[in-house]
């Protein structure tokens, strides 16, 4: 099956089914002498692991990744980087009620419809259980990242109407700490109240609900990106609507810019102090001209909706096309934004370093 590689210099292929054996990826193209340092790797795993909270699929799995190839003495050696994560609390049978009957709104019909079979164990491939593995490639990317000073911060912006107020904090891993501190991973503790009490009235109604991640790129230097078809916001476009559940991207001031004049949308450049860089007033670009990254802070939002899977029935067809009903069963989650954090913040990070190690040949030193 295509489309299960991204990037091209910085280049991870992800395997595996959410009720097989493993999941995993292999990374190609990561330099070597990078510092490895697997204690964070595991720890952004965490993040996304299942069964975290009250608010989140009570499905056990420590996630425990294993890294195979590619990393001597605790470093990175140039060659590909295999990372295998066990599955260990499969049960399968939750699923059995479904073999011959599609779930709504779920990719059942159209991978049967494109493959002529699929494995209806929590759907195959096409579950968000894929997205481990995004996670620990990703932790590896900002690895690498982090020497050249970017840092990728994101948290939960939105559930349903619920809106955190615009949240600045200057220093990053201030930004995780105070988000870590509440199980919805909202930087605005007030805000994180009210949502958790939202999700808890969802789970407990058999429903779901759906949100919004917004991710900062700190400290990414000018010049990330190609002018034509590689835009950096097309690939960052790409890479949040490719997680699981993502329904909509927008940068900067996205469509809220549309109802703007241009004349209050540009962002004018000025001197910064104290340094021979290059600023602007405003950030409504979101940190990306012409596709290409300009110095300011990297901005954008992802919209998450409703998890698919609900405790009501439902009424779908089977695989013969005839009326059918269904209902959900198993473990999900009422909202799939507080674990969609990392996930958002990888899928940058992978794109980010792919981009900065294209950016190294755009021109002589």
């Amino acid at each position: 099956m295509a489309g299960n590689s991204f990037g091209q210099l910085f280049r991870i292929t992800t395997f595996g089914e959410s009720h097989g054996e493993a999941i995993g990826v292999i990374i190609d193209g990561c330099p070597a002498q990078l510092e490895v340092d697997l204690d964070f790797i595991q720890s952004e795993l965490d993040k996304r692991k299942p069964g975290q909270s009250k608010i989140t699929t009570q499905r056990k799995e420590s996630d425990t990744v294993k890294i195979l190839s590619g990393v001597f003495e605790g470093k990175t050696t140039g060659t590909p980087i295999a990372m295998l994560i066990p599955n260990e609390d499969q049960r399968s049978k939750d699923y059995s009620h479904n073999t011959d009957v599609f779930r709504p709104s779920h990719a059942d019909y159209t991978y049967h419809s494109k493959y002529g079979i699929r494995d209806h164990r929590g759907g195959g491939r096409s579950s968000a259980r894929e997205t481990a593995a995004r996670v620990a490639a990703g932790a590896l990317a900002k690895l690498l990242l982090k020497t050249q000073g970017i840092e990728i911060v994101a948290h939960v912006s939105a559930v349903g109407k619920i809106k955190a107020p615009n949240v600045f904090i200057e220093n990053a891993q201030e930004f995780i700490d105070t988000r870590e501190q509440n199980i919805v991973r909202c930087a605005d503790p007030a805000t994180a109240e009210e949502m958790i009490e939202y999700i808890d009235s969802v789970r407990k109604a058999g429903d779901t609900v759906g949100g919004v991640v917004s991710c900062y790129v700190k400290n990414c230097p000018v010049g990330l990106g190609e002018p034509v078809f590689d835009k950096l916001h097309a690939d960052l476009g790409k890479a949040m609507l490719s997680i699981n559940a993502v329904h909509g991207f927008e940068f900067g001031s996205g469509f809220e810019g549309s109802t703007m004049l241009g004349s209050e949308h540009n962002d004018i450049f000025i001197a910064a102090q104290g340094d021979e860089s290059v600023k602007t007033l405003t950030n409504f670009s979101g940190g990306i001209q012409g596709g290409i990254s300009n110095g300011m802070p990297i901005e954008f939002r992802v919209a998450f909706k409703p998890v698919a899977t609900i405790m009501h029935n439902q009424q779908t067809i089977n695989a013969a096309g005839e009326a059918a009903e269904i209902s959900g069963k198993g473990r999900h989650d009422p909202c799939v934004v507080p674990r969609a954090v990392p996930i958002v913040e990888s899928m940058a990070a992978l794109v980010l370093a792919d981009h900065w190690l294209r950016n190294r040949n755009a021109k002589l030193a």
